[in-house]
């Protein structure tokens, strides 16, 4: 099968690779149909995750059709369609039981990372019955795709953790997949004004169709003087982070409101400065983390209802051969007005 393949940091291809086979009794071979790429992989080729070892396919997004299941799969079989969830959980780890399936002791975000993942044309997903989805009959599997990670993600550790509640103000750093994501999926909560803050006009223009109430553009704006402006002095109830360099979390830092929320979302490959001696006595919340998809059965019902249509972050469409094509395009994505790329075979 052909696979794209981490070489070392800044080298990729697109490669002829061995098929995966089942390992355990409790894998599921996939056949993909559709998959995408994420910044976690962009990060990964900059040499921002060390963990991925040379040799390794990339992606932990995407749908496709069971061609394979080990002995004690019980929810599955040859032929269904799935939807393949970024984390990989075996529900049944201390971790698990608590919903933590990122943290599972025999999972967590290995697909891609410490495991071949689904920029191939096969993957083979661990623990299938806890970590695959049954896709709904005449679901768009484009929107689906958007379930893997970023959906759950922006609404998990942006939004949840975020504790966006009704009437906030909610400021989100970086209009990027995740960053939409969390617009989408805040709304959910009714807040008085979100505003989004990027540096590409395309993409504030977008963000403002998808329900962004403000923007501001980075570097014809100062950011903190207009949020401080807008908000009467006070600052933002939630300061979201989406991007994951040092800058963009120094913007959450200087303007979340006493009493306010931090959530960083965006994956970092450096330190970031931690301004403790101004936030301490600001009575603020500051979180992090990695998504443990334990939302996605909720969002796949809320997509069936067309409450939210992430479909409309694709903007881009290539064939799953075009992969070094679509990289090109995704890695470029201020030029190429690229929001989310799909992958199908």
């Amino acid at each position: 099968m052909k696979a794209l393949v981490y070489q070392g940091p800044g080298q990729k291809d697109w490669i002829e690779k061995d098929k995966p086979t089942i390992l355990k009794p409790t894998d599921v071979i996939v056949k993909i149909t559709k998959t995408t790429i994420c910044g976690t992989d962009l990060h990964i080729l900059k040499g921002d995750v060390p963990a991925v070892t040379p040799g390794r396919t990339l992606g932990h997004e995407g749908v496709g059709i069971v061609e394979e299941v080990g002995a004690a799969v019980a929810n599955f079989k040859p032929g269904d369609a799935v939807l393949i969830s970024c984390v990989t959980s075996c529900g049944k780890c201390a971790n698990c039981k608590r919903g933590l399936y990122s943290h599972c002791d025999d999972g967590g975000w290995i697909l891609g990372h410490l495991i071949d993942g689904t920029q191939a044309e096969y993957v083979r997903i661990p623990h299938g019955d806890n970590s695959l989805y049954p896709i709904p009959e005449g679901a768009d599997e484009e929107a689906l795709v958007m379930l893997s990670d970023i959906m759950p993600t922006g609404f998990e550790i942006g939004v949840q953790y975020g504790r966006v509640k009704p009437g906030d103000t909610v400021a989100i750093v970086g209009a990027g997949p995740v960053g939409m994501s969390v617009l989408l999926t805040a709304q959910f909560y009714s807040p008085a004004r979100i505003v989004m803050i990027d540096m590409d006009p395309a993409r504030l223009a977008l963000a403002r169709q998808f329900g962004a109430t403000d923007t501001i553009q980075v570097g014809s704006e100062d950011v903190v003087a207009k949020v401080m402006e807008m908000t009467g002095g006070l600052g933002v109830d939630v300061a979201i982070e989406a991007v994951g360099v040092p800058a963009t979390f120094d913007t959450c830092q200087k303007i979340v409101s006493a009493g306010g929320s931090i959530a960083n979302v965006g994956v970092h490959g450096k330190p970031v400065e931690l301004h403790i001696e101004e936030l301490w006595i600001k009575n603020i919340n500051i979180s992090m983390g990695l998504v443990n998809t334990n939302t996605t059965p909720m969002l796949l019902k809320t997509l069936g209802t067309g409450k939210v249509d992430p479909s409309k972050l694709v903007t881009h469409r290539f064939g799953l051969n075009e992969m070094l094509a679509a990289y090109e395009v995704f890695g470029n994505a201020a030029r190429e007005k690229a929001m989310k790329v799909i992958l199908s075979a």
